[in-house]
């Protein structure tokens, strides 16, 4: 199994619960949209600190090429455009696990 995340640390405005909230719905509908997506999880830092991000996406995918597909999906380019435009940072780390 393919273990992808994404942290994202959101740019400090005023809209920055409502953009937090409407990336946090995008994510979550890939995958009805996309059926390459195992499983998605979506949460909100509650920690606060100094070095926190302030959301992460876990999917899980059934082979590196699922993810690889799933990178161009219009739905995951149209959730990513909105990301880069309300966010200030993120990073990736994607993983391969053995299936238990």
């Amino acid at each position: 199994m393919i273990v992808h995340v994404v942290m994202f640390k959101f740019e400090h405005s005023f809209n920055k619960m409502a953009n937090m909230v409407k990336a946090k719905t995008m994510l979550e509908a890939l995958p009805e949209k996309i059926e390459w997506v195992q499983s998605i999880e979506v949460g909100f830092d509650f920690s606060r600190g100094s070095s926190a991000y302030d959301l992460c996406l876990r999917a899980t995918f059934l082979t590196k090429d699922h993810l690889i597909w799933f990178k161009a999906e219009p739905a995951r380019l149209e959730a990513m455009q909105f990301l880069k435009e309300v966010s200030e940072a993120s990073h990736v780390v994607d993983y391969e696990v053995d299936d238990l």
